[in-house]
């Protein structure tokens, strides 16, 4: 444990984002996993709206330095061609 008062004051911070970042990335894996469900079930219209909803978070936890651009970009892709060979 910290002794010097800013010290402790980023421990505090420190934790603060560390919560925000899991409950992002945890945000990104369950709609990605809703969206898996949904592709194994044919489910074509829930996929699609599905699909928006992954983008928008993958989208999100990229803007905020969680994953890297061209790691969200990949996953997207990977999606959104996944929910096309449905058809």
């Amino acid at each position: 444990m910290p002794n010097i008062k800013s010290s402790k004051k980023a421990v505090k911070v420190i934790a603060k984002k560390t919560d925000a970042a899991h409950e992002y990335k945890a945000r990104v894996k369950n709609s990605i996993k809703n969206l898996e469900k949904a592709i194994a079930a044919k489910d074509t219209e829930n996929a699609e709206k599905l699909v928006k909803d992954v983008q928008k978070n993958i989208d999100k936890a990229a803007s905020k330095g969680l994953v890297k651009k061209g790691t969200a970009a990949r996953q997207k892709s990977r999606l959104v061609n996944k929910v096309k060979g449905m058809k």
